[in-house]
Parts: C-alpha cells; structure tokens; sequence
C-alpha cells in the first residue's frame, strides 16, 4: 500500500511541475521556492499545538488548491505560484514519509512516526 501511496504523490509531483511550466516564472523559481513552506515548522517553538497546526495548514492540498484557485480568478501568478508551490512541497513531503502532523509532536504524523 505504500508503494501505491508513494506513486500517487509522484503523480500529483508531476502535477505541480506541469503546472508550474504553465506559469511564466524561470525553471529556477521552483527548486528555489520548493522548500519555503518548511518555515512553518517554526511554530514548533512555540509548543506542539501551534507548530502542528501552522504545518498542517501550510502542508494541505486543498489549501494548496484553494490559493491557487485565487490566483487564477484573481490573475495573480504569484499567487498561483505559491498555490503551485504549496501542492508541490506537500507531494514531495508524502513521497518522503513525512504526513500531517498530530498534536503530540513533529514525529507523529498521519502516515506513521517518522
């Protein structure tokens, strides 16, 4: 089943560097900016709560979706682009093994403890 999981997540990877190609951004922009929704972790500092809550936010398709969505209605390609981005990250975290957090701590997450 994991194996399944992990193609799924390849696919919507895929997904979000042809959606990117759409966007009239340079290659660079994407591995540059790929990272960027890991700065959500930084809630973690203040207690688990606050931390598992801003990455789940931040790590969620469908907030992923719903950003792009308003760049697209707004004719905002920043905005698509950090949809993109946002879409992007979270397959790539998936493929990795690192899933939605829980309350109880970082390690903790929808896929098993990391």
């Amino acid at each position: 089943m994991k194996t399944l999981l992990k193609l799924e997540e390849t696919a919507l990877f895929a997904l979000s560097l042809v959606a990117f190609a759409q966007l009239p951004y340079a290659w660079w922009w994407y591995p540059a900016l790929i990272l960027l929704p890991d700065v959500s972790m930084l809630g973690y500092l203040i207690n688990p709560r606050v931390g598992a809550s801003l990455y789940n936010l931040v790590h969620h398709k469908a907030f992923a979706v719903v950003v792009w969505f308003l760049g697209l209605y707004s004719l905002n390609t920043a905005l698509q682009l950090a949809g993109v981005i946002l879409f992007g990250h979270s397959a790539m975290d998936r493929i990795a093994g690192y899933g939605l957090k829980y309350m109880s701590g970082f390690k903790d997450t929808h896929l098993g403890t990391i």
